[in-house]
Order: C-alpha cells, then sequence, then structure tokens
C-alpha cells in the first residue's frame, strides 16, 4: 500500500506526458502509443482522465493501472489472447500491434451510474430499453441485474464523446461484422463472469467494466488496452 505521505512527496514527480523518437506516436488520454512496425510500446501515464477529458496527474497511478492490467492479462488468457508480449517497466507494456475494433465492449452487473451514457441515469429518465436491453419496471439504484448486460459504446477519440448503442447499431454502421460482434459479446461476459467470481472471494464486487478488442495479424479476436483497472471498472466493497 502506498502511503499517503510518500503520495504527498510525490506530487511533484508524476509522469504527465513521454516524447521518445521511436516509432509512430500516438498520445490516448491516459496512455502514450508508440508504434513499432508489428509491435506496440504503450506507457501508462499518470494522467487523470474522468468524463472525456485529462484533469491532473496523480504519483503512481500509471504504474498501478499497468500491474493491475498485467496481472489480469495473466489470469484470463484461457479465455481469449491478449496483446502482452513483456513488461520492462512498470509504466510500460511491449504489445503485440493490433488492429483496433473501434467498440467498447461494457458490461454492467448492476443499475448504477451517474453520467449521461450510465444505465441508471437513462433508467431514471424512463428509459426500458437500454443500448438492446429491455429493463423491468420498479428496479431501484444499485440494484443488481438478474444477468450481466452489455451495453456496447462506440469509442471516441481523445477529447471526443463515447456514444453508447445497441449491438444491432454497431453492426448496422459497419464498426465490426455480426460474427465478430458476438463472439466479442460472448468473450466479454465470460471475461466479467471470471473477474465477478475472482473478486467476490477478495470481497470486491466488479459492477461494471469495459473491454477492447483487435484482430492480430492472423486476425485473431484479441484483447487489448486493459483490463479490470480502476480506469475501466467499478469496484465496491463487500
Amino acid at each position: 500500500m502506498i502511503l499517503d505521505q510518500t503520495l504527498k512527496e510525490q506530487l511533484n514527480n508524476t509522469l504527465d506526458k513521454t516524447n521518445f523518437n521511436i516509432g509512430k506516436k500516438y498520445e490516448g488520454k491516459v496512455r502514450d502509443n508508440y508504434i513499432l512496425d508489428d509491435k506496440r510500446l504503450i506507457i501508462t501515464t499518470d494522467r487523470i482522465s474522468a468524463f472525456d477529458r485529462v484533469l491532473c496527474t496523480l504519483p503512481f497511478k500509471g504504474q498501478v493501472l499497468n500491474q493491475t492490467a498485467a496481472f489480469w492479462f495473466g489470469k484470463t488468457k484461457h479465455i481469449v489472447p491478449n496483446h502482452l508480449i513483456d513488461i520492462p517497466d512498470p509504466n510500460v507494456v511491449l504489445a503485440k500491434e493490433c488492429k483496433l475494433i473501434p467498440v467498447e465492449m461494457v458490461v454492467r452487473g448492476y443499475l448504477t451510474g451517474v453520467t449521461t451514457t450510465s444505465a441508471w441515469y437513462n433508467y431514471e429518465k424512463g428509459v426500458r430499453n437500454f443500448c438492446g436491453n429491455k429493463l423491468p419496471e420498479g428496479m431501484k439504484k444499485d440494484q443488481k441485474f438478474e444477468k450481466p448486460i452489455i451495453t456496447p459504446s462506440t469509442k471516441a477519440e481523445k477529447g471526443g464523446h463515447d456514444e453508447s448503442v445497441s449491438g444491432e447499431e454497431i453492426i448496422n454502421r459497419g464498426l465490426v461484422d455480426k460474427e465478430s460482434y458476438h463472439k466479442m459479446e460472448k468473450v466479454a461476459l465470460e471475461l466479467f463472469n471470471f473477474g465477478t467470481k475472482f473478486l467476490e472471494k477478495n470481497n470486491l464486487i466488479l459492477v461494471d467494466t469495459k473491454y477492447e478488442f483487435g484482430l492480430d495479424e492472423d486476425g485473431n479476436l484479441t484483447l487489448i488496452d486493459e483490463i479490470h483497472t480502476p480506469d475501466s471498472s467499478r469496484f465496491w466493497i463487500k
């Protein structure tokens, strides 16, 4: 555990950005990417992003995200291949270069959230068909769904806004073909169920999360970006 005093001492020593002369650089909300032919060097910075904007930096945040994702990549590789090759530094991942599928597979176990894309916000506004999921009347905030639901969203560029849509709309827009989308649904639910059971044993609840996928050079569906991190997921203490 990182002590409060340590955090205070390191407030001026955060990793805000990088500028290496290697490969083609792409800067996301939190990660700096350097594309190196068939590989990608991903540096997880200490930037904090919320509501589709970068707010500030927090000491060690990048290390926490990177190491947490690495842990889960290792735990879930029996479910789906992932892009991880090596972790040469606590903030850095060397990954396989994959063709991004521009869809975030959001899995929700509970009716909660405060943003305009959240399940509870829309439910409270009277929406009963949320991203293709029919929701019953009479549900309360933070109530558990009978089974997890998938509410996919488009993947916005830095500074853009993600849009929650149905799987049918994702397919109709041509963001991914029907067969691949259904496979993504299946894998996302398997990952969520695995994470839920694992975390329950540690007195944590996986409330909701998002998964991102790409295709490797052979066209295989591959888990990319991050998995079950504090940035991509909501956790409650049991």
